[in-house]
């Protein structure tokens, strides 16, 4: 039986790892909560699976973290906030079961740099498609990661027609449900460029050797090409919990994670080319990860704030990527890594973020 303590209890992540959970009694034991602010929820998942040790915030649950023994700790908090508790969980020596992207990404080379091999396992669902892929081969066979992408609300759309974009047409998705900041990001793409730079860290292939194409279907859910030609993909359908399931399990499987696929019934999946044009986060994230040091850390926190001021009325649709763009050509690295660096960097594109955004609405 696994210990689990999950980061984000009360959110989309956390309650379906709890559905997970509940299925599998004699698998897991969840051993520590973590929410952000919703104490009574948290309190109630407490109540139900019998929980001794919980938190509210970031910074206790690092403490939570280190003093309580545990097998997999599920990082399902939203945002770089996650990156104190992700650096405690891998200092702790337990599995990071990784659903926060935004830790990885900030923490760049400094988490990496604390991760023993297989520490940490991929909870997003493309990241998790991947992983799986990559056991049909050897790492030096894999001549390209295939990242898909829904497309989001505005697939197909030209740059000029998305100008009036309003907040509420961002937040309809086709297909998932998550939360405002990802659901916000999925429609600028600023979360497959996040993603892309993830994949580079978790698997180490080039950022010339990772593409994006649009699946609007999200059935499958990305694809590794061999040098014998080759594509391993993997399709299930688009429920959270199967990644969920694989990342508090790995390598092991959980009997009926999910709904299998119907192959009794006809269906058709469509594959075209990422738009870049109208969507320039995908290439904006590459040029990102191969500058390295301190400019994921930038693009996160420049993003964070931009798609606050959209959803505040401060600013249009288009100008949340063009803002960050703004912020980064504007970044100097420091000659160092380190955690100070890293959050001295944040603090940085937050304030210059918020200075981009006051001039476009002056």
């Amino acid at each position: 039986m696994k210990r689990v303590v999950i980061l984000g209890s009360t959110g989309s992540i956390g309650e379906q790892a709890l559905d997970v959970i509940r299925k599998n009694p004699s698998k897991f034991q969840i051993v520590g909560l973590v929410a952000g602010s919703q104490a009574d929820r948290m309190q109630q998942q407490a109540e139900e699976f019998n929980v001794e040790h919980t938190a509210l915030g970031a910074v206790d649950a690092e403490a939570l973290i280190r003093d309580v023994p545990a097998d997999v700790v599920l990082n399902g908090i939203t945002g770089s906030i996650g990156l104190g508790p992700t650096i405690a969980a891998l200092k702790a020596g337990r599995t990071l079961a990784l659903a926060n992207k935004e830790s990885l990404i900030v923490g760049g080379d400094l988490v990496t740099g604390l991760a023993a091999p297989g520490q940490i396992v991929a909870v997003d669902s493309e990241h998790s498609a991947i992983a799986q892929a990559l056991r049909s081969g050897q790492s030096d066979e894999v001549r390209r990661l295939v990242l898909t992408a829904s497309g989001g609300p505005f697939r197909g759309r030209s740059r000029d027609s998305l100008r009036e974009v309003t907040p509420a047409e961002a937040l309809n998705h086709p297909t998932w449900n998550m939360g405002r900041v990802v659901t916000t990001n999925s429609a600028t793409l600023i979360n497959k460029g996040l993603e892309v730079i993830e994949a580079h860290l978790l698997f180490g292939v080039s950022y010339s050797s990772i593409d994006v194409v649009v699946h609007p279907q999200s059935i499958v859910h990305s694809m590794v090409e061999f040098i014998d030609g080759s594509t391993i993909l993997q399709a299930s359908r688009p429920d959270m919990r199967l990644p969920i399931a694989l990342g508090l399990s790995w390598p092991e499987r959980i009997a009926g994670a999910v709904e299998p696929l119907d192959w009794s019934t006809a269906a058709t999946w469509e594959f075209a080319p990422l738009d870049s044009e109208a969507f320039p986060a995908v290439d904006l994230a590459k040029a990102v990860g191969r500058a390295r040091q301190t400019f994921p850390a930038v693009y996160n926190a420049a993003n964070e704030e931009a798609v606050d001021a959209f959803h505040e009325g401060r600013i249009g649709f288009l100008d949340i990527v063009d803002t960050v763009q703004d912020v980064l050509e504007t970044h100097s690295a420091p000659d160092t890594l380190t955690l100070e660096t890293l959050l001295d960097a944040e603090r940085w594109a937050r304030e210059a973020a918020q200075k981009v955004i006051a001039a476009r609405t002056s």
